[in-house]
C-alpha cells in the first residue's frame, strides 16, 4: 500500500515536471516573438510565473521527501552506482575573424569621412582659436559608432600632443573614478595612495600637471551637464592649444560641452542605405560578388529594421553568419531576427543585465550562474559538460557581437567580456517587460516591485542602497551585490534562493550567513572582497550547492561540515588548510587555493587523490624540510598527484611557502610516474628548482608552463623547446649558465608567448637566431636597475628575426637602485629599440616596477615619483 502510493506521489511529480517542461519549451517561442497579441502576452506572462512557482514548489517538495529517504539509506546501504564518465570534446571557437574586425577598425564601412571632418574641425581655423583650449563634441544615437570615431581621431591626432588620454563616463558614473583614470593615462602614473584621494586632490593634481603641457583628452560618452561641467574643471585653459573630444547621445549636453566662442558640435548620421548594405556583406560574405541574388530582397528589409546602426547591423550579420544561405531560413529569421539568441537560451542573454555597467565579466564563474539558475540543464553532443556547452554558449554570443570578448588567452579563448551600452539598454528594458530581475542602483530603481520579485541586484558602489521595507523576497531566485552596504536584506527573508553572489563589501559580518542552512535550492555561492572570516558550520547542510567560491577574504579555515556537500564542483579559495574528509567530496572538479602544512593529516593527502573527478589543483606547500616527517608528506603528495593525474587532472599549480624554509626540492625526482596528461604547469612560489626537471620532458600535452629554475643554459632551453605542444612559457630564473643565452631554430615551434625574469641581470646578450620561435607573438623580460645601468645597446640581439612578434614588453625593476640608475636602464632599453632591427608593426612598452622601492630619490628625468603612492611607471612606444 505505502509503495503504490509512493508510485503514485513520484508519477505526479513526473507529470508536473513534463508539464513544467512542456510550459518552459512553449514560452522559448513566445519569447521570440516580438508582436503578440496583448492577451497572448498577458497569458504567456502568467504562464513563466506559474512555471516558476511549479519549479519552486516541486523543488521544495523534494527536498523533504529527500530528507526522508536519505534517514532510511543511512540504515541500508545495499546500492553501489558506478559513476559514468563522460568523454569531452572541443567547444566552438570564437569566430577567427573577430581579431580582423577588431584590429582592423579604420577600415570600418563609412568612418572615412566622419574620421577626416573631425580631425578638421580639431585642427583648422583661426590662430587665436588654435591657441586657446578647445572642446569638440560627437552627438548621435546610440550605436552610431561615436566611440569608435572618437578612438579612430584619437589614435590618429594624439601624438602630436603632449600628453593624452582616453576615459568613459557612461550614465551612472563615478567621478573620482573618471579622475582618476584621466590622472593615470595622462601621466602614465599609478597612484597607490589613489583610492583614498577626494574629487579636489585629483582636480588639483590634474590641474598641476597639465599647466604647461599641451593636451588630447576624450571623454566618451557623457549623460549629464552637471557631470561635464564638474570634469571640466579638472583642465585649466594654458593656451597650448590643447583639446577636448567629447561623445554624448545628448544634443544639449553637446552644447554645453562645447567652448563658448567655438561652437565644434559634429553630429553622426546613420549609415546611408549604401554603406549600410556594404557593412552587412562585409560582415557575412566577405565581398559583394559572394552575396546571392536571390537574398538582396530579405537582406535590405533586415537592414531596414536597422535604421543605420552600424552595432545593430553588425550584431543582425553575425546572427545570419552561421545560418544556411537559403531563401526560406532567410526569411524566416526576417521576422523574429530581433532576439539574437538562436541557440542560445534567452535567459543566459538576459542574465547580464545583472552585472553592474562597465564591469568585467569572467566567463567561468558566469557558466557556473547559469548553470545554478538552470539555463544550462541538459549536456551537449558527444557526452559535452555543462560547463563545456556553457563555454559554447558564451563564445556563441561574442560571435555574434551581443558580448565584446576581453582576456584573450594564449589559446585565443576569451575568458571575460564587456557590454556594449546599447546592447545593455536593450537587455534590460526586456528583462524589466519579463519580469526577469529588479535592479537598485544608488536609489534608482529598475523594474516593477509591485510583481513578484525572482532576482535581485544591488549596486552600492558609489553609495549605499536600501530597499523598501515592504519588498516581498520569498520568491527571489538570486540575490547579487556589488559594493559596501550594512542593508543587505536577511537570509531568512529569502526562500528559494540558488545563486548568491556578494562582492567589495567592506562590511559583512559573520553573522550574516548566520541562517544559511536554510537556503536548500542554493547552488552556487560567491563571497569575493568581503571582510568576513568564517562561515558558519550550517555551510554543511546545503547538499545543492555546486560552486563555492572564496577570494580574498579572510577566511583561512573551513568549518568541519564543508565536507558533507557531496555535489559541491567547484571550490575556490585563497590558502585554506586542506579539510580533513576532503575524499567525501566526490564532485569535485576544481579546486583552487588549499594549503598543505604539518596541521594537515596525512590521511587527507591520500584521500585527495582518490578525487577521480577533480581536473584542476591548486596546492601550496607549507611542510618545513626540517620537519622530522617530512618523507612521510612528500610521499603521499607525490603518490596523491601520481593517482589523480591517472584519473582526469590536467592542470596543476603549486606554491611554496619559502617563508617557513619549505622547498619544492622532493618534486625533482621523486615521482612513480611523471605528470606527461597535464595541460598546464605552473609554480606559484619563489623558490627555484636547483636543476629543470627530467620528468618535464615529458610532458608532451603542456601548452601553459610556469617554472622557476635557478639557472637556465642550454640544457633548459633543449627540454623545454623541444616541447611540442607549448603555447605559453614564463621562467623565472636566478642566474645564466653562459654569457649568451642562445635560442636557435630548433625548438619552440609552436610557442606563442614568452616571459623571461631573471633576479640578477644577463651578463651576456640574449641572441635570437633566423627561424627562433617563428610562432612568437609576445615576448616579456625585466631588466634589474640595481644592476642594469650600465648595459650596452646589445642585451638582446635577433629580435627581428622572430617574424611574428607583435608586442615586446621590458619591465625596468626598480628595487634598491637610484634614481639615475632607473633613467640608466631606460635608456639602455631605448638606445637598443632604436638601434637594433626589429619586426614590423611592433609594440614595445616599457615599464618600471617597484618604483617605491628607489632608493631616496624623488624625481626621475620629467616624472615625479610619490613615494609609498606610485607601484608603475609605463612609458609606451610604438
Amino acid at each position: 500500500m505505502k509503495y503504490n502510493r509512493l508510485k503514485g506521489v513520484d508519477n505526479e511529480i513526473l507529470s508536473l515536471k513534463d508539464e513544467l517542461s512542456s510550459m518552459n519549451a512553449l514560452l522559448l517561442k513566445l519569447e521570440d516573438i516580438d508582436d503578440l497579441d496583448i492577451q497572448v502576452k498577458e497569458w504567456r506572462d502568467q504562464i513563466r510565473e506559474l512555471s516558476y512557482d511549479i519549479e519552486d514548489r516541486v523543488d521544495y517538495f523534494m527536498y523533504q521527501l529527500k530528507a526522508r529517504v536519505d534517514m532510511a539509506s543511512e540504515r541500508r546501504k545495499r546500492y553501489n552506482f558506478d559513476e559514468t564518465l563522460s568523454s569531452s570534446i572541443g567547444v566552438v571557437p570564437i569566430d577567427p575573424r573577430l581579431p580582423a574586425l577588431y584590429a582592423e577598425k579604420e577600415n570600418l564601412v563609412g568612418i572615412d569621412t566622419p574620421r577626416v571632418e573631425l580631425i578638421r574641425f580639431l585642427t583648422e581655423g583661426e590662430d587665436k582659436l588654435l591657441q586657446k583650449l578647445q572642446v569638440v563634441s560627437i552627438v548621435g544615437l546610440g550605436g552610431l559608432g561615436k566611440t569608435t570615431l572618437a578612438r579612430q581621431v584619437y589614435e590618429k591626432i594624439g601624438g602630436q600632443f603632449d600628453c593624452q588620454a582616453f576615459v568613459s563616463v557612461s550614465q551612472k558614473p563615478v567621478i573620482r573614478k573618471i579622475f582618476k583614470n584621466i590622472l593615470i593615462n595622462i601621466t602614465e602614473l599609478n597612484y597607490g595612495a589613489i583610492d583614498a584621494w577626494d574629487e579636489e586632490r585629483l582636480i588639483n593634481k590634474l590641474r598641476e600637471f597639465l599647466n604647461d603641457k599641451r593636451y588630447f583628452v576624450v571623454i566618451d560618452d557623457i549623460w549629464s551637464t552637471t557631470v561635464w561641467t564638474t570634469i571640466r574643471c579638472a583642465f585649466c585653459e594654458n593656451h597650448r592649444g590643447s583639446k577636448i573630444l567629447c561623445t554624448t547621445r545628448i544634443i544639449s549636453v553637446a552644447e554645453t560641452c562645447c567652448s563658448a566662442d567655438c561652437k565644434n558640435i559634429y553630429e553622426m548620421k546613420p549609415l546611408s542605405d549604401v554603406y549600410a548594405e556594404k557593412l552587412f556583406i562585409k560582415r557575412i560574405f566577405g565581398s559583394e560578388d559572394q552575396c546571392p541574388a536571390y537574398l538582396k530582397d530579405i537582406y535590405i528589409d533586415i537592414l531596414r529594421r536597422c535604421g543605420g546602426l552600424p552595432l545593430a547591423i553588425i550584431s543582425l550579420a553575425s546572427l545570419l553568419a552561421n545560418k544556411p544561405r537559403t531563401k526560406e531560413q532567410w526569411g524566416r529569421y526576417r521576422n523574429s531576427i530581433c532576439s539574437a539568441t538562436e541557440n542560445v537560451p534567452s535567459t543566459c542573454l538576459l542574465y547580464l543585465s545583472t552585472f553592474p555597467e562597465d564591469v568585467l565579466i569572467w566567463r567561468d564563474p558566469l557558466i557556473r550562474r547559469w548553470i545554478a539558475e538552470g539555463f544550462i540543464t541538459t549536456q551537449g553532443e558527444g557526452g559535452r559538460t555543462l560547463e563545456e556547452v556553457g563555454e559554447c554558449y558564451f563564445n556563441e554570443l561574442i560571435n555574434r557581437s551581443m558580448i565584446q570578448p576581453e582576456e584573450i588567452q594564449y589559446d585565443g579563448q576569451a575568458h571575460a567580456c564587456r557590454m556594449h551600452d546599447m546592447i545593455l539598454d536593450l537587455i534590460i528594458s526586456k528583462s524589466v517587460v519579463e519580469n526577469f530581475i529588479i535592479s537598485f542602483s544608488h536609489n534608482y530603481l529598475l523594474g516593477c516591485q509591485d510583481k513578484v520579485i525572482r532576482r535581485l541586484s544591488l549596486d552600492c558602489r558609489e553609495r549605499d542602497v536600501i530597499l523598501p521595507a515592504t519588498m516581498a523576497l520569498s520568491s527571489a531566485r538570486s540575490l547579487v551585490v556589488y559594493g559596501s552596504t550594512e542593508h543587505i536584506p536577511l537570509i531568512s527573508a529569502f526562500h528559494v534562493l540558488r545563486t548568491v553572489a556578494i562582492e567589495s563589501n567592506d562590511k559583512l559580518k559573520n553573522c550574516y550567513l548566520r541562517d544559511i542552512g536554510r537556503l536548500f535550492q542554493l547552488k552556487y555561492l560567491r563571497l569575493s572582497e568581503v571582510s568576513i572570516s568564517e562561515l558558519p558550520e550550517q555551510i554543511g547542510e546545503l547538499q545543492e550547492l555546486q560552486t563555492l567560491e572564496l577570494q580574498r577574504t579572510s577566511i583561512k579555515e573551513l568549518p568541519k561540515s564543508i565536507v558533507r556537500l557531496k555535489n559541491l564542483v567547484f571550490l575556490v579559495a585563497d590558502g585554506i588548510t586542506l579539510p580533513e574528509g576532503i575524499g567525501n567530496m566526490k564532485a569535485l572538479q576544481k579546486l583552487v587555493g588549499v594549503k598543505v602544512d604539518i596541521s594537515t593529516p596525512v590521511d587527507c593527502l591520500r584521500e585527495l587523490g582518490g578525487l577521480n573527478d577533480l581536473r584542476r589543483l591548486y596546492i601550496i606547500w607549507c611542510v618545513s624540510d626540517a620537519y622530522p616527517d617530512k618523507k612521510t608528506y612528500t610521499d603521499s603528495f607525490i603518490s596523491c598527484i601520481d593517482e589523480l593525474c591517472t584519473f582526469k587532472l590536467r592542470y596543476l599549480q603549486v606554491g611554496c611557502d619559502v617563508t617557513n624554509d619549505s622547498s619544492l626540492d622532493f618534486m625533482l625526482d621523486s615521482w612513480y610516474h611523471p605528470p606527461y596528461p597535464l595541460y598546464n604547469f605552473q609554480m606559484t612560489t619563489y623558490y627555484c628548482f636547483p636543476i629543470i626537471p627530467e620528468w618535464m620532458a615529458t610532458l608532451f600535452n603542456v601548452a601553459f608552463l610556469d617554472i622557476n629554475v635557478t639557472s637556465v643554459g642550454k640544457d633548459v632551453l633543449r627540454i623545454l623547446g623541444d616541447l611540442p605542444s607549448l603555447l605559453s612559457l614564463s621562467i623565472t630564473t636566478k642566474t645564466i649558465v653562459s654569457e649568451r643565452l642562445v635560442f636557435g631554430s630548433n625548438g619552440f615551434q609552436c610557442l606563442k608567448e614568452f616571459y623571461f625574469h631573471s633576479w640578477h641581470d644577463v651578463v651576456g646578450p640574449l641572441l635570437f637566431e633566423v627561424g627562433a620561435m617563428p610562432k612568437l607573438e609576445k615576448f616579456r623580460f625585466n631588466l634589474s636597475a640595481q644592476t642594469a645601468g650600465s648595459l650596452n645597446s646589445n642585451f638582446y640581439v635577433g629580435l627581428h628575426n622572430m617574424v611574428c612578434l607583435k608586442n615586446l614588453v621590458i619591465e625596468v625593476d626598480c628595487r634598491e637602485a637610484r634614481a639615475e640608475q632607473v633613467e640608466a636602464t631606460e635608456a639602455a632599453a631605448k638606445n637598443a629599440i632604436a638601434n637594433n632591427p626589429l619586426p614590423d608593426h611592433l609594440n614595445v612598452q616599457i615599464r618600471r616596477n617597484w618604483v617605491h622601492r628607489i632608493i631616496k630619490d624623488t624625481v626621475m628625468g620629467n616624472s615625479v615619483v610619490e613615494q609609498q603612492e606610485e607601484t608603475t611607471v609605463k612609458i609606451h612606444y610604438n
